[in-house]
């Protein structure tokens, strides 16, 4: 089971629910430097707690960005990743105009696509074996 301190509760569940993101630049140009990721991870943050989410990591390279986000079952992962990846590009734009030529005519800082994973708890072989294992009535 998780630690007590992960575990949060809503009106009606219990959860623990944590997605790694990332999102990678549109064409994978390297865009960012150190102050960009900064700012990023500033933003997205701002972005999460919008949702009720938590951001419980960050960081990045030059042409993509990580993230681990602890998130509500009432949250759909598809709209705080579509929030996180418009406010961002449309932040950074705003505040790094040196980054504008990286938008081309899209005027998208981000590729369309994006990976999301679950991650947290017992490993699947284990759940599998737990859930085989109970004892059904007869």
């Amino acid at each position: 089971m998780a630690d007590r301190e992960t575990i949060r509760t809503g009106r009606h569940c219990i959860f623990t629910l944590h997605a790694h993101l990332v999102f990678v630049t549109k064409f994978r140009h390297k865009v960012f430097a150190d102050q960009h990721l900064a700012r990023l991870e500033e933003i997205m943050r701002a972005v999460c707690a919008d949702f009720e989410c938590e951001l419980v990591e960050f960081n990045g390279e030059g042409e993509h960005v990580h993230l681990l986000v602890n998130f509500p079952p009432k949250v759909a992962l598809s709209k705080l990743v579509n929030s996180l990846k418009g406010v961002s590009s449309r932040r950074m734009r705003q505040e790094f105009p040196d980054l504008v030529s990286h938008y081309y005519r899209a005027n998208r800082l981000w590729s369309g696509s994006y990976f999301a994973g679950s991650v947290g708890g017992a490993p699947l072989t284990v759940l599998h074996q737990y859930i085989e294992q109970q004892h059904r009535p007869s």
